[in-house]
């Protein structure tokens, strides 16, 4: 499981706890001494630098609060065959309740969806969440498996 923009591996130490090896990426000394012992830390600023996992896949790949919007191809490529992409973050709309507030740092309505190109989305939800108060699309996506059978994925 891949963990995008760690920070203090709150995801991390949730999937490491379940038996999944983990790796995480940040751009923060802090965070990434934070993590360190749970699994693969990668100490790397992907805003500015090259995207540290090129031609690797994970079975999991997640992204919670953050948005830079050059690396959303490479985080889709980073989805395994039959791995699971969940993303969350802050969309259009946030601007009235607080930070983030710029639109390089809010998503646009269905920009999640246009994204993921090759994943099959199994949910999807944008909108308005009061506790606390923000504006936010979500999404969990499956890179397909090619099978005989269509894959049964539980809601």
């Amino acid at each position: 499981m891949l963990d995008v923009a760690c920070g203090h591996g709150r995801h991390m130490r949730l999937f490491a706890r379940r038996g999944h090896p983990v790796t995480g990426v940040d751009r923060s000394p802090e965070a990434i001494a934070a993590v360190q012992g749970l699994g693969e830390a990668v100490q790397a600023d992907i805003e500015n630098g090259p995207w540290p996992f090129t031609g690797r896949a994970f079975a999991g790949v997640i992204v919670t609060n953050y948005l830079w919007r050059p690396l959303l191809p490479m985080i889709v490529q980073s989805v395994a065959e039959g791995g699971v992409l969940i993303y969350e973050t802050f969309t259009a709309g946030n601007e009235t309740v607080g930070k983030p507030s710029r639109p390089d740092f809010l998503l646009q309505p269905g920009e999640l969806l246009r994204v993921c190109p090759g994943l099959r989305v199994i949910a999807y939800e944008d909108g308005f969440l009061d506790e606390p108060e923000r504006f936010v699309q979500r999404i969990a996506a499956v890179r397909p498996v090619p099978t005989a059978q269509p894959m049964r994925y539980a809601l």
